[in-house]
């Protein structure tokens, strides 16, 4: 059997769940504060890149860090293409932890227009790509927020994230689409309604036999994702934590049957450089174990 095709047996049929160790230049500084590191302990984005991974490394080679209970794990480009203990990073977590490996592939933001924001134009898309599939990535995954209960915004928001989930398909790659609704998103209920809507629209239209992930924000009503959950289309939703604490996360995703989490902050909440490694590989199983539990629902 290929490694993609047990990749894929993984994803599907895995009980755990994916942690996002994909925080970007722009969310660096925040995760590293919260890691126990000020911005006056580095200078410029090299520095601080390098103490990030050495973070996220901590994390991939901790003993309870492993496939069973963590099924993958999203990379940001720049680590990627760096190393954990001596080999790719890509390849260190899938043959190494039992870990499926995916790449955050998005830019960045839009500025808010229509109550969402887009993602920047992503002009090297393919040649990433196929840097990802050599370096043995699965899938990817791309973030655009809804602010309001837009109807031509969310509209907007769902086609670029199914066009630009097309192309990535075609390369092989499983993509992870990302429409978060803001969990201040005045109405929230009402514009879950219009997202869940229009991706089903887009699901139905996919050719029979293509497979995406969706990520999406819990939902203010349990099991509200259900249709999707169940879409022969989907490979998986995953769930983020959205600013909630862990607690409240895991409270919420229990409620949300067959949805597993895809937590960054809330994976990492309580960890500092600052611990010993007993310490640290302690507080890490604790968090895994607990986010693992409110996956199995």
């Amino acid at each position: 059997m290929s490694e993609t095709i047990e990749m894929f047996e993984q994803m599907r049929t895995g009980t755990g769940f994916i942690a996002a160790l994909d925080q970007s230049g722009g969310s660096t500084p925040k995760a590293l504060e919260a890691y126990g590191i000020d911005e006056s302990e580095y200078d410029g984005d090299d520095e601080m890149f390098d103490l990030i991974h050495r973070m996220r490394t901590r994390i991939v080679t901790s003993p309870c860090f492993g496939g069973a209970r963590v099924l993958g794990a999203i990379l940001f480009e720049d680590t990627m293409d760096r190393e954990i203990a001596g080999e790719p990073s890509a390849r260190h977590l899938w043959r190494v932890e039992g870990v499926v490996p995916f790449l955050k592939v998005d830019k960045g933001l839009a500025d808010v227009h229509d109550g969402v924001q887009l993602m920047k134009p992503i002009p090297d898309l393919d040649a990433l790509c196929e840097r990802a599939v050599a370096a043995g990535i699965f899938g990817t995954k791309m973030r655009s927020v809804i602010k309001e209960a837009s109807p031509t915004g969310i509209r907007a928001i769902v086609a670029q994230q199914f066009e630009l989930g097309n192309q990535i398909r075609r390369h092989g790659l499983v993509p992870i689409l990302e429409p978060e609704v803001d969990i201040n998103c005045p109405n929230k209920e009402r514009a879950e309604v219009m997202l869940r809507g229009e991706i089903l629209d887009q699901l139905d239209g996919l050719p029979e036999g293509s497979s995406v992930m969706l990520k999406l924000t819990l939902p203010t009503v349990d099991d509200f994702y259900k249709p999707l959950v169940q879409h022969p289309r989907v490979l998986r939703v995953v769930a983020l934590s959205g600013g909630y604490d862990r607690d409240h996360a895991n409270r919420l995703l229990a409620r949300n049957h067959g949805v597993i989490a895809s937590f960054s902050r809330a994976l990492t909440e309580g960890l500092t450089a600052q611990m010993s490694d007993e310490e640290f590989d302690r507080a890490l199983d604790a968090a895994i174990t607990s986010i693992h539990a409110a996956s199995a629902t």
